[in-house]
């Protein structure tokens, strides 16, 4: 049976799970997604990929600035949706709208809850150096990603795997998990369990003060960090490679076998050393430039430095 469904959801992590739902031949009466913003050299306003792919199958879009309002309350009543899905929206969703859907709003939160609640699942877990992750669909209350679970698949994190990866991993899962809940709520066969409050964990917004390497930390800990941070915000050292002291991104690494000094670029395959072990570089940006492998990178460098800021 297919249901009247509200779709809400931003980034592109969330345009897999509406082209399922699509798919799957439910009827998606409205997509609610965060305003255009400003990008490019232009710096012309661009719809978020959930608006462009509701637009492609000509679903009418709502961009508000807070559902917190009577005149929003009132507009998503009007949609009379079985249920929301809100994947990554970017809004707080009010009481007034969690309880308007009939079979309420859906969440598809991207970790093993109740670890890794918040903002940045995905990154928190990879930093942290957890062996896996996964997604989860939960019916969403007011608490921040308390409610109860409903369905989750788990998917192990590789010792190198970075955020990217893991990003669009969960994505596709998520997507069928998703479209698998949905079908079992259709039939009356989606059931919730509540959290274990006691494994709780909350992941933060990454802060750009924490992209900065430091390479007094063990070799372990800056690895996580540069694969957790990748590709966006990046993690980044400064150094000299001939032209002058700038920042460059350290976007995938590897755990070595050398010791040194921390910051000590120890051969020319960009090992460095840290406060205890080291890593191996294996790609990087320059400020301006595209990701490039190590090797590329360091065929274009007038001099490789000894240490690394």
């Amino acid at each position: 049976m297919s249901l009247r469904i509200v779709f809400m959801g931003t980034p592109e992590f969330s345009a897999p799970t509406l082209t399922e739902i699509i798919g799957q031949g439910h009827e998606v009466v409205a997509v609610y997604t965060r305003a255009p913003k400003p990008a490019g050299r232009g710096m012309a306003l661009r719809p978020s990929p959930v608006h462009a792919l509701a637009e492609r199958f000509a679903i009418p879009v709502h961009t508000p600035r807070t559902l917190r309002t009577p005149e929003a309350v009132e507009l998503f009543g009007g949609h009379d949706a079985d249920v929301a899905v809100v994947v990554a929206y970017g809004l707080i969703l009010p009481k007034d709208i969690l309880e308007t859907p009939r079979h309420g709003c859906l969440n598809l939160h991207a970790s093993l809850l109740p670890r890794w609640r918040g903002a940045a699942p995905i990154q928190r877990a990879i930093m942290a150096g957890d062996a896996e992750s996964g997604v989860m669909v939960m019916r969403m209350e007011e608490g921040l990603d308390t409610g109860p679970i409903g369905m989750a698949e788990r998917a192990a994190i590789g010792p190198d795997m970075t955020a990217g990866q893991l990003h669009d991993q969960l994505s596709r899962t998520g997507a069928d998990l998703m479209a698998r809940a949905l079908s079992a709520l259709s039939r009356g066969a989606l059931s919730f369990q509540p959290q274990d409050e006691a494994g709780a964990v909350y992941a933060r917004k990454i802060d750009k003060a924490e992209s900065r390497i430091d390479w007094s930390h063990p070799a372990r800990d800056v690895h996580n960090l540069i694969r957790g941070l990748s590709p966006f915000p990046g993690a980044f050292f400064e150094a000299d490679f001939g032209g002058g002291p700038e920042r460059v991104k350290a976007l995938r690494s590897t755990l070595a076998d050398a010791v040194g000094a921390p910051g000590a670029v120890l051969d020319e395959d960009l090992t460095i050393a840290c406060g205890a072990g080291a890593v191996r570089i294996l790609e990087l940006q320059r400020a301006g430039k595209g990701p490039m492998r190590a090797a590329d990178f360091l065929r274009g460098a007038r001099a490789i430095p000894g240490r690394l800021g």
